[in-house]
């Protein structure tokens, strides 16, 4: 089962193990829990510090990580936790054999408060960039504290216990049995929310106090490149974002960057993060910001209460998904509709779906969503499908693809969770409806400016308006990447305009020094 580069890792990684550990192991009588079964059979040849043995769980097929002689951790894996649960799975070890996990002081102790009993369950899917967060977070909580547990479960495999719990998107947390979260989370942002507060992350003071040369606002590409240059240049760098990772982390695979052949959306981001930690980039995740105060040094103010300060910003905030603005998408998002077909399709296993946009997107989604899903009926306004030819031929040559042009998408229909999408032929004004169980939305993005208020320029459609250094209207305030009004959204472009405004801030920091 394991692929031999994936036996090395493992091996280099169980180096590591500090104590023994134990894997029990419930496999059931199911072909799943043949390759449960197989999958610990190869981990636990890897080193004699490994073991696995039998028991009775909740689930089948499903086990335990714990330390050999010790209590139980309270992690379980429902599932084989491959794909981007690899990661989860190899931390959930070491942390089990006694490696510290790497956490602020200040969240160990929140952990180590928890006097309640806390039982979380996690269903994810191997495909989600999203849900390692989560699972790892949870996990770590469990390793610390004796009062919480936290079982993995892949959706994919556990579809019949999704679709009775009407779990229509990953990741989705239950808290004792009732449904708590859903979507990424830092875990910050869990601990928060376990402690009432749900939303704002504290800023260490040390870090809030501190007047940086750059503050870059974002997570992406564009934030990532332009960290990188302004920190090579020696200027005292910080990044605020909600999240690290951006766009890039809903594409599998990106073939578009020059001199780099293939690379997953993740794979780069990781990238990027190791040359943020690399250069000594100061990082801040988990954070809202609400708003940006012109000024010598620009005020940065944060949702959590706290401002930073910075003789430059560079805004990066990348875009999201527009919605399509009909009825019933927001009554059941997450209940059927859905924006990222990469983390969600697993969950639409033999099932009908719809992908709405024509473009290199809905194109993208409707070629993975065919591998999964029975039938996948693409839907596009404009009169002909706009993605690149050979996505166009890729699709067109799958049997269980329908592409429609010229459609109009008019309400999703549903009761409790989607069950069917109505369209309108923009020829003939005919209404049709169709029978799908998800509809994926991939009609192009919106830029994240809300928060800038009036303090910026903006266009009409609201991103940011720069001049070639990247200089918005705010003096010492640059802008890069999708939240600005440049002719293209691409990755490559993103970084490029990301080098372009961290070069501009320190042009602007030497001129004004």
């Amino acid at each position: 089962m394991l692929a031999p580069e994936l036996k090395q890792q493992l091996t280099a990684y169980f180096k590591l193990l500090e104590q023994p550990v134990v894997f029990s192991l419930d496999a059931g009588t199911s072909a799943n829990g043949d390759k449960t079964k197989d999958f610990l059979t190869e981990v636990v040849a890897l080193d004699p510090k490994l073991s696995v043995k039998q028991a009775v769980l909740k689930r089948q097929p499903s086990f335990t990580v714990d330390r050999a002689g010790s209590d139980p951790s309270g992690i379980v894996f429902a599932g084989v936790p491959l794909g981007h649960e690899f990661e989860s799975f190899v931390l959930a070890v070491l942390q089990v054999s006694g490696h510290a996990p790497k956490i602020s002081a200040a969240e160990r102790q929140q952990i180590l408060a928890i006097d309640t009993d806390l039982h979380f369950e996690t269903f994810a899917s191997l495909s989600c960039h999203n849900c390692p967060d989560v699972v790892q977070a949870l996990n770590i909580m469990s390793v610390l504290n004796p009062h919480v547990s936290h079982t993995m479960i892949e959706g994919g495999m556990f579809q019949d216990e999704a679709t009775a719990k009407n779990i229509m998107a990953v990741p989705t947390v239950f808290l004792n049995g009732k449904e708590w979260h859903n979507g990424r989370a830092t875990l910050a942002e869990l601990l928060a929310k376990i402690d009432g507060h749900e939303g704002a992350v504290p800023v260490d003071d040390d870090v809030a106090s501190k007047l940086y040369d750059v503050l870059i606002i974002g997570g992406g590409p564009a934030a990532g490149a332009a960290a990188i240059y302004a920190a090579r240049k020696g200027l005292a760098t910080a990044v605020v974002a909600d999240h690290l990772g951006g766009q890039p982390l809903e594409t599998v695979g990106i073939e578009n960057i020059p001199g780099t052949d293939y690379v997953t959306g993740q794979q780069l981001m990781d990238n990027i993060t190791a040359q943020l930690t690399k250069y000594h980039v100061t990082q801040m995740s988990g954070q809202t910001v609400s708003g940006i105060t012109g000024g010598a040094p620009v005020h940065v103010a944060l949702q959590s209460g706290a401002t930073l300060q910075s003789k430059t910003v560079i805004v990066a905030t990348g875009a999201h998904w527009r919605q399509l603005g009909v009825p019933g998408e927001d009554e059941f998002r997450n209940k059927g509709v859905a924006y990222c077909p990469h983390c969600d399709g697993p969950l639409y296993k033999g099932k009908d779906v719809a992908v709405v946009g024509g473009g290199n997107s809905g194109l993208e989604a409707a070629i993975d969503l065919a591998g999964i899903a029975r039938h996948v009926t693409v839907l596009e306004f404009a009169p002909a499908i706009s993605a690149d030819a050979v996505l166009q031929a890729k699709a067109s040559a799958l049997s269980n693809v329908d592409l429609i042009a010229n459609a109009q998408t008019t309400a999703v229909l549903g009761d409790g969770r989607v069950t069917g999408l109505q369209y309108v032929d923009r020829d003939t004004q005919q209404s049709h409806s169709l029978t799908v169980d998800g509809v994926f939305v991939q009609i192009g993005l919106v830029p994240n400016t809300e928060f800038v208020g009036d303090s910026l320029k903006l266009n009409a459609h609201h991103e940011i308006t720069v001049d070639r250094r990247g200089a918005t209207s705010l003096a010492h305030v640059f802008a890069a990447g999708d939240c600005t009004d440049s002719a293209y959204k691409q990755i490559v472009i993103a970084m490029g305009s990301g080098a372009t405004a961290a070069l501009s801030a320190f042009a602007d920091i030497a001129f004004v020094d």
